[in-house]
């Protein structure tokens, strides 16, 4: 149908939530087909199991649940220390932030898995906005995250404190604003009923004549400062910083290797399958591969499945970057005493000097 070329949406949960509402909607599936691309190449709509509208419904819910009270714990530990925030510390607290927005855009799409988008146009411009700001400043603070650590392990600028941090705070403000400014095409985004179904989704829809120039634009964007530059930034500033750990003495050195190997592992695990899809999708629509109805459906139940492994990294980032950091652990163990939820340890007897290389793993991470 000529209409649904007018379908374009954008890319990360609301992506998919057009495929997954064109294959949920009874009318629709019923009573239409829907043309793929410019060629006319027309599919037969697929029909998936009511359960999985339950399944996706419950792990935005899990998801949501898990996120919320480990970003907000990183927070509370590091704003309740009245100390300046050093660099890494800041990063990690702007992290949390982001993290928790973009879980909080969750249950939004929770409903909608299960009674379509019943919330309006205005906020599904809002979720949307919100959506990707912050799935953009998530994976640009980690890239930041990883460039503060690589430079006080490998090229010690601990000792001129103030100055990074100010750089921090400008490094932050302009993640922040490059994360708004990447999220501007969700305002093309609206609620609507295609074709009369009775399922209202929470999608893009743009000038037919230019839908394929804008998706090609955000992809390339998602492709690149989403993934392909962090990833490029993490793995030469973490690999550096092991190379330069290899050759220091210190009992906590091979500790701190395998979080650096943690936290490469998850940023993989947690964005390359979703990635690897979107990809083989722009490539599709691009022309540049051959494809089919099965093709295209293929590509589409790929990053259905594995959106979900990128949602869980703003579950992962707490444990990764704060809760195995003794620094961390000590400031929380400090508020919990603060707030009476914990004994306060007797006064030490006697006093010895701490041993330099006991932070080490705070210290990279």
């Amino acid at each position: 149908m000529d209409g649904l070329k007018e379908l374009n949406t954008s890319l990360f949960v609301v992506d998919l939530s057009e495929f997954y509402h064109l294959l949920n909607a009874s009318d629709y599936i019923n009573n239409y087909t829907f043309e793929l691309d410019h060629r006319t190449l027309t599919c037969e709509a697929t029909t998936v199991s009511p359960v999985v509208n339950i399944v996706v419904c419950m792990f935005y819910v899990l998801v949501f649940l898990l996120a919320i009270p480990g970003n907000l714990v990183v927070g509370l530990v590091l704003i309740s220390d009245k100390r300046p925030l050093l660099s890494f510390d800041l990063y990690l607290l702007h992290l949390a932030v982001a993290d928790t927005l973009l879980a909080l855009t969750l249950p939004f799409w929770a409903v909608a898995a299960v009674r379509s988008w019943v919330f309006g146009n205005a906020v599904c411009k809002l979720v949307s906005l919100a959506q990707e700001a912050t799935f953009y400043s998530s994976i640009l603070f980690l890239a930041c995250i990883s460039i503060d650590r690589y430079f006080v392990i490998v090229h010690a600028v601990e000792a001129r404190r103030e100055r990074r941090q100010t750089r921090s705070w400008v490094a932050c403000a302009a993640v922040w604003a490059l994360g708004g400014a990447l999220s501007l095409p969700a305002l093309f985004n609206n609620s609507f009923r295609p074709h009369g179904s009775e399922w209202a989704v929470c999608t893009e829809y743009y000038d037919p004549d230019s839908a394929d120039r804008w998706r090609l634009a955000t992809r390339l964007l998602r492709h690149g400062l989403g993934f392909l530059l962090p990833l490029t930034v993490m793995l030469a500033c973490y690999g550096t910083t092991v190379a330069r750990l290899i050759r220091t003495q210190g009992f906590q050195k091979q500790r701190a290797m395998r979080m650096i190997a943690a936290v490469l592992a998850a940023f993989l695990v947690c964005w390359t399958p979703y990635h690897l899809a979107l990809m083989v999708d722009t490539l599709l629509r691009a022309g540049l591969l051959a494809y089919g109805c099965e093709a295209r459906t293929s590509v589409y139940m790929a990053m259905f499945s594995t959106q979900g492994f990128g949602l869980l990294h703003c579950c992962v980032n707490p444990f990764l970057y704060a809760f195995v950091g003794e620094k961390f652990q000590r400031n929380l163990r400090r508020l919990l005493q603060k707030k009476g939820v914990l004994e306060r340890p007797p006064p030490p007897q006697t006093s010895r000097p701490a041993s330099q290389s006991s932070d080490v793993t705070s210290t990279v991470l």
